[in-house]
């Protein structure tokens, strides 16, 4: 099924074969129609999938240019996730001419609320920026017609609920409800279920979306020696553009300061860095300009880079969740993805409940003289 079957217009099929795309994936070909129609999904789908377009491609169909009022809302956990969805709107509002307003934290506020007078049909926005505006009584949602909650499961693990439900009661009762999010555990589903009407749920398989294109492999080794370890499969590997995963922000800071120091081409990303940086570090990393991205799970949530080659976890994640999202950021599009995790002895147990929930026994590098350009 192509982009015209699924009833988008032809101007919008252009823009997207301008940028490359010109086959729906599986979570676009599901989702799309019944969103066009009108209906309440609850959507369960990686990073990667290009859910983005699977809810932005139906809202930009279903919103009129006559109706000066916010038509659509799409709630996203972290700033990062809602600058990278205004980016990908924006592309599509060269065909179809959205009045677009992103409102997340680190952005002057004078200049959303100066936007909002010029009669906006689409908000992007992170909770607390919203409910400010909200307070200020500078957005109306009464004549909301979607709303997408976006990131559900990280929506939750980051404390916003009670957010996210100030929010809804501020919207139409009449509103079509989307709800995406990598995993659908029971929080999320109570959540989605509470607020959706006869939803339909569409899953999109995990395997087939992140572990088909990616070769997998574990480093032993202990804490000590793990940057030794990191610096020894860097300089092997030597990488296009890579993600090292760490577990805390201060695990971030201290591997960043070393790397930097041995001459390695890199940047940290959490958050507690200033938008403006962040903003910066995300444009010299896409634009290939930064080999080595060392973030955190809750800074890198939901970025989709295109040419990550390569995946470093140098912290075991804290769940078989985290470690298929951080690994399904390469192996993208056909791609051959490559990823690497350290580990210490303490983190077997983890590992083999990874390896049970994959089903897969990830091979051992090995680190030795002889083996010394083995991938």
């Amino acid at each position: 099924m192509n982009f015209n079957q699924l009833g988008i217009s032809e101007d919008i099929v252009k823009i997207l074969k301008n940028n490359g795309i010109t086959e729906p994936t599986l979570v676009q070909s599901e989702s799309i129609g019944l969103i066009k129609n009108g209906r309440d999904v609850i959507v369960e789908s990686q990073t990667g999938t290009g859910k983005t377009l699977a809810f932005l491609l139906p809202i930009f169909e279903n919103i009129s240019l006559k109706i000066d009022a916010v038509q659509a809302l799409i709630l996203t956990p972290t700033r990062e996730l809602a600058l990278q969805i205004t980016q990908e709107a924006l592309k599509l509002k060269q065909a179809k001419d959205v009045n677009i307003l992103a409102a997340y934290g680190g952005k002057d506020v004078g200049s959303q609320l100066k936007k909002l007078k010029t009669g906006i049909h689409l908000v992007i926005a992170t909770p607390g920026r919203l409910l400010d505006h909200l307070e200020r009584k500078a957005i109306d949602l009464s004549k909301l017609k979607t709303f997408v909650l976006d990131e559900a499961d990280q929506m939750l693990l980051m404390g916003f609920k009670n957010e996210v439900e100030a929010i809804i009661r501020e919207t139409s009762k009449k509103r079509q409800t989307l709800c995406f999010s990598a995993t659908i555990n029971s929080d999320v589903k109570r959540l989605a279920y509470r607020y959706t009407k006869e939803p339909l749920e569409v899953t999109v398989n995990k395997e087939e979306v992140t572990l088909d294109a990616i070769k997998q492999q574990v480093v032993e080794t202990t804490d000590r020696k793990k940057q030794d370890a990191l610096c020894i499969v860097l300089n092997q590997d030597n990488p296009y553009m890579a993600i090292i995963f760490c577990r805390t922000k201060r695990r971030a800071d201290e591997l960043e300061a070393a790397l930097y120091k041995r001459g390695y081409n890199c940047e940290k990303l959490h958050s507690d860095i200033l938008q403006s940086k962040r903003e910066r570090i995300m444009k010299s990393f896409r634009n290939g300009d930064l080999q080595y991205l060392i973030a955190t799970d809750v800074a890198s949530r939901g970025l989709d880079i295109s040419g990550v080659s390569h995946i470093y976890n140098y912290d075991i994640p804290e769940s078989t969740e985290s470690y298929i999202h951080r690994i399904g950021r390469t192996g993208r599009a056909g791609e051959e993805g490559y990823t690497c995790l350290f580990i210490d002895p303490k983190d077997r147990l983890r590992l083999e409940e990874i390896e049970k929930a994959i089903k897969f026994k990830i091979p051992r590098r090995d680190l030795g003289e002889e083996n010394n350009g083995y991938k």
